[in-house]
């Protein structure tokens, strides 16, 4: 999955390129050529009828981008074997579609050859994200930057770096690939810097990242036959340390397989030899010898380093480091979120107190015009308690002179009152005596109102009662009616019934009068038979007679006999059989039905009783 990402990211590039309208559409003879270079450059087996079967009714029309991705992957990227192909060579294709129309140094001048500029392009695809359209982060471009510059050994100008990474633009989004090369173009990172040093140090970072070399460098190697030392090229990749004649690398002299079994140890000086360390696997040691130092302890970590990615399962230290730092970015955008959060959380909260503040204000002030406000109220209250207090003696004094001549009044008053009281109490003894004349009529009227409901009552009673006796009358009624009209369809039935069974009697009489003559018959027709046998017989016996004279001493041979049938025939008493089985069948569904008649009606004449029994011995007396 890793290497189909990293060839995506290539033909990307290569597709966007033949995009020459920016609408997500190539036409198809411009991805007939791109797809017949990716099979030569992926070593893989060209298929040129697949193409035209994918898009065949688009008739060399434009294709889009979704159109051209299944069939990118069903044949061609499904068919990539890893170890069988050169990945720069489909690199450096991808890079010349795409460098001809994006790639334009400013005055056709610039810090970068061309291969410097395809180095840093698979640089800037090896670091950036797999996401479309392919951008770098900040992040990455500031240690991408910063990995050049040392290899250089030239510091690093934040300013400018500053400059090309500050941009909103590209702090939202990120740098384009293009935008960075004209940026290192402009050569403010190299300031004083010879091309062929730009162009070492961009190598090296290109081989170190991409070609996936943890480290390289000529080391003192002891050898393991002559036993004398070498100076190698030794070239350290994750599980693979190769060892070369020269830097070139054209001729390998040997391969030291790191596996979690290998460890490194550093040795003390021996033999003339110092800085000297060893890398021990399961069936060799090998001694080496490094520079200085600071080198030994670079070999030393470095070679640690691999062993450790070989045992985690890693074939790429770039790749674990480049993962490490985009979740250290996640983690700075997760921190500064919540930081953000915390900080409008706490906006919010110094609001909301301010605005608790105001309200507290504005809450004191209403106080204190409340009190000021009570204040003038008391006031107002305590001087017109003061004005009521004054009117009050003045009518008390008032009410003095008013008493005293009251006084006068009421000694006046006196004598009418009793006067008056006299003549109440007479009223008193007139209205007893009145209310007890009306409690009187009251009682009566009540009694009488009484009697009137109990004759009401007595009246509704006789009504109900009428009412009733007028129903139960009309319901006898019915009842009668509807006897009447069952006793004469009763009637109507029996005599129906009376009929058919005076009916059935007659055909069964008449049946055996039938049967009695068909008896007769049959016995004339018997003894007819008996007769003709016995005619047949004695012509027989006077034709054998006649044909056979009778020899002296001959034996009379039996005649032959016809057989004539008598009443004890078989197939004659079975006759008689199914007769009487036929006859008794008959009578009794008719007795069944006389007894059904008999259940409903309940009535059956005696007549009507005898005359089976009387049919029953006139069978037996046929039979």
């Amino acid at each position: 999955m890793e290497l189909r990402a990293e060839l995506l990211k290539s033909i990307w590039y290569a597709f966007t390129s033949l995009d020459v309208e920016k609408s997500g559409k190539v036409s198809k003879s411009q991805l007939k050529v791109l797809s017949h270079n990716l099979y030569t450059a992926l070593n893989i087996r060209h298929d040129p009828v697949a193409l035209e079967d994918h898009f065949r009714d688009d008739d060399d029309g434009p294709v889009s981008n979704q159109g051209y991705m299944p069939y990118l992957n069903k044949f061609i990227l499904d068919k990539v074997v890893e170890g069988t192909f050169d990945k720069e060579n489909v690199d450096s294709f991808c890079w010349t579609l795409c460098a001809k129309k994006n790639y334009r140094p400013k005055n056709d001048v610039g810090v970068l050859s061309d291969r410097d500029a395809f180095h840093l392009w698979c640089l800037f695809n090896f670091l950036s994200e797999d996401k479309y359209p392919l951008v770098l982060a900040p992040e990455e471009v500031e240690y991408l930057l910063k990995k050049i510059c040392s290899a250089i050994s030239v510091e690093l100008s934040c300013v400018d770096i500053e400059e090309l990474i500050s941009k909103e633009a590209v702090q939202q989004s990120g740098i384009t690939v293009w935008a960075f090369l004209d940026f290192v173009n402009t050569g403010r990172l190299t300031k004083g810097v010879e091309k062929e040093s730009v162009t070492m140090a961009i190598e090296k970072v290109y081989r170190e990242i991409v070609g996936n070399i943890i480290k390289e460098g000529y080391v003192w190697k002891k050898g393991h036959l002559r036993r004398n030392w070498n100076e190698r090229w030794f070239s350290l990749r994750p599980s693979t340390m190769h060892y070369y004649v020269s830097e070139d690398q054209k001729e390998c002299k040997g391969c030291i397989e790191l596996d979690q079994n290998c460890c490194v140890e550093v040795l003390p000086e021996r033999e003339g030899k110092r800085c000297m360390f060893c890398v021990k696997t399961l069936s060799k040691t090998y001694e080496m010898s490094a520079p200085d130092t600071k080198q030994r302890q670079e070999w030393t970590t470095a070679i640690q380093t691999a062993i450790r990615l070989c045992v985690e399962g890693k074939n790429s230290l770039h790749k674990d480091l480049k993962l490490r730092r985009r979740e250290q970015r996640e983690e700075r955008e997760r921190r500064r979120i919540a930081k953000e959060e915390e900080e409008q959380r706490l906006h919010l909260i110094h609001e909301e107190r301010e605005r608790q503040l105001v309200e507290l204000e504005l809450l004191q002030e209403a106080q204190r015009q409340a009190q000021a406000a009570l204040q003038k109220e008391e006031q107002k209250r305590r001087q017109q308690h003061e004005e009521l207090q004054n009117t009050l003696q003045e009518q008390l004094q008032l009410a003095e002179e008013a008493r005293a001549s009251m006084q006068v009044e009421m000694a006046m008053k006196e004598v009418e009152t009793e006067r008056q009281r006299r003549r109440i109490r007479e009223l008193e003894d007139m209205q007893l005596r009145l209310e007890e004349a009306l409690h009187q009529e009251i009682r009566a009227r009540q009694d009488e109102e009484s009697y009137r409901l109990a004759q009401a009552r007595l009246l509704v009673e006789e009504e109900e009662k009428m009412k009733a006796l007028l129903a139960l009358q009309e319901e006898q009624e019915q009842y009668i009616q509807k006897t009447q009209k069952e006793k004469l369809e009763l009637r109507q039935e029996m005599e129906t019934k009376s009929q058919a069974l005076e009916e059935a009697q007659h055909q069964l009489e008449k049946v055996r009068a039938n049967r009695h003559r068909m008896d007769q018959d049959i016995a004339t027709a018997q003894r007819k038979l008996r007769q003709a046998s016995t005619s047949v017989k004695h012509w027989n016996v006077q034709m054998n007679r006649l044909m056979h004279p009778i020899g002296p001493g001959e034996r009379r041979s039996s005649l032959p006999t016809v057989r004539v049938p008598s009443l004890r025939d078989p197939g004659l008493h079975l006759y008689h059989q199914r007769s009487e089985e036929r006859e008794k069948k008959r009578l009794s569904e008719q007795g069944k039905t006389e007894e059904n008649n008999r259940d409903e009606g309940g009535i059956v004449s005696g007549r009507e009783e005898r005359r089976p029994s009387h049919a029953s011995n006139g069978d037996m007396d046929c039979t």
